[in-house]
């Protein structure tokens, strides 16, 4: 088996949306764990960028519509945050879209509806 892409920095991800999680438990909207991921990246200095805009183009003409990451860590991972029971194929599916649109090769999908936090690492 080859060595996981981004392996620290994955690490380093996780380990926020673990003290999220742990800090403020299941039950809340998806914007307040956004929120409170936004704190705890500028806390341990990771750069970020929330609600990151990408285009999609058809036959060379650019959509009207855009995908909007809820982060890109250090210009290279997309993190997508959910709040709900379980995470499922479409939100795995959600996040391939983002990192096509994105040309970028790792997002890293975290739900913060369970009892313990899940997440997800998505290659491209």
């Amino acid at each position: 088996m080859g060595d996981l892409i981004y392996r620290d920095e994955a690490f380093q991800i996780i380990g926020c949306c673990m003290e999220v999680h742990r800090e403020l438990g299941k039950g809340h909207d998806e914007v307040i764990y956004k929120d409170a991921l936004q704190v705890e990246f500028g806390l341990r200095q990771i750069p970020f960028a929330r609600e990151k805009p990408y285009t999609v183009s058809y036959k060379g003409v650019v959509l009207p519509h855009r995908y909007f990451a809820d982060f890109v860590l250090m210009d290279k991972i997309i993190v997508e945050a959910k709040a709900v029971e379980s995470l499922n194929e479409s939100h795995v599916k959600q996040v391939l879209n983002y990192l096509a649109a994105a040309r970028l090769k790792l997002g890293i999908l975290v739900n913060f509806g369970e009892d313990s936090l899940a997440w997800k690492r998505v290659v491209l």
